[in-house]
């Protein structure tokens, strides 16, 4: 098949599962062109199935803000009718969804369907806020099918919005060869010594990461615990982290590590994950932490729960809940036969549920549908 991806390319979890996708189905012989304005973060394997076309805004004084969402459907057509693409597959509705819906109109008697996938803050922020909540109902309920990445999600969808779309769960996926243990490759030596554990946080820094509750957690479990911090990842909220780790004197021992390529060399030092969100749509960071034996403590909220079994393969705790939060990674950081099996567990439970090879056939399956009505 031929397939347009359109995703945010910026940090976060859409882009990273939407590229992965696209790196994953082009592995199965499918031509995958990305149609974004900028190139999508970790779109770094080459291959001659992978083009990537760029979105070009107009700066014309009359407009106040470039109209991203007719250039982006703009761009979908040309790519469309040039490349003979048989489907569009946008992740995140807004405005996403809304261009490929013009992009098919303007394609004509020719059909080009196309799937939305639902990540998460495009159904709980944008699409429930009433200004945005007609026109993300309205484009959700034109596309050919509708996926969302979690029970919970597709849950938040139908009561928030109403629609009377089928949405169908197709949950978020790693790809377990390359997120794995380290198998005594680690690069644990880089930053901590033979006796201290390492922790580790995965985010694009916004607020509902809460990673200020990271850096407090680290300060009480080193009470307890010879031990460092990984921060990976950048965003909005980096710079209150920072000071954070000054106030209290840990400058020492976080690492602020920026945007990363190298994320699976990365987790697969640490002992334990760390992600205190207030809301999660599903988790990719603890999965993918998962799949590198890494067990997770994270907030019992959103599709979490769905990915992490609390007490076998990581531990839930009720959201803000710092101190119990500490209690549980300290737990398994002073506890070597517990940080083993569940980091087995974790492992197990990825390759298991999760994994790409067993998740990327439900998309090809989905495809094919789509394209046989």
């Amino acid at each position: 098949m031929k397939i347009g991806i359109t995703c945010y390319p910026t940090y976060g979890g859409s882009g990273v599962v939407a590229t992965e996708l696209g790196l994953e189905l082009a592995q199965r012989g499918h031509d995958v062109h990305f149609i974004s304005y900028a190139v999508p973060v970790r779109m770094s394997a080459a291959s001659d199935r992978i083009r990537f076309h760029e979105v070009e805004m107009t700066d014309y004084p009359l407009f106040d803000h470039p109209p991203y969402t007719l250039a982006l459907a703009t761009k979908m057509y040309n790519v469309a009718v040039n490349e003979s693409l048989d489907l569009l597959h946008v992740h995140y509705a807004i405005p996403h969804s809304v261009s490929a819906y013009l992009a098919r109109a303007m394609v004509g008697p020719r059909k080009l369907p196309f799937v939305t996938t639902l990540h998460g803050t495009d159904i709980t922020l944008v699409g429930s806020d009433r200004s945005y909540l007609p026109i993300t109902r309205f484009s959700i309920e034109e596309s050919d099918a509708v996926t969302a990445i979690s029970n919970y999600l597709k849950r938040v969808t139908d009561d928030e919005l109403h629609v009377r779309k089928n949405v169908e769960v197709i949950p978020n996926f790693v790809n377990c060869e390359v997120f794995q243990p380290a198998d005594g490759r680690s690069r644990r030596k880089e930053f901590a010594k033979s006796d201290e554990r390492i922790l580790v946080h995965l985010s694009n820094f916004r607020p509902v990461k809460r990673v200020t509750d990271v850096v407090e957690i680290f300060g009480m479990v080193r009470k307890d615990v010879r031990a460092k911090l990984l921060m990976i990842g950048d965003g909005p909220e980096r710079t209150i982290a920072e000071w954070k780790v000054r106030e209290k004197g840990l400058a020492s021992d976080v690492f602020f590590l920026g945007k990363q390529n190298d994320v699976p060399e990365l987790l697969s030092c640490a002992d334990v994950m760390l992600l205190p969100s207030t809301l999660e749509s599903f988790g990719l960071a603890a999965l993918e932490a998962m799949a590198c034996g890494v067990p997770p403590v994270c907030s019992r909220v959103g599709g979490l729960p769905e990915v992490v079994r609390d007490g076998i393969d990581g531990f839930l705790v009720v959201p803000h809940d710092i101190q119990s939060m500490a209690a549980r990674a300290t737990e398994i950081l002073t506890d070597p036969a517990k940080r083993e099996s569940m980091g087995r567990a974790a492992r197990a439970r990825a390759l298991q549920c999760f994994c790409s090879a067993n998740i990327i056939p439900l998309y090809e399956q989905l495809y094919k549908r789509v394209l046989g009505q």
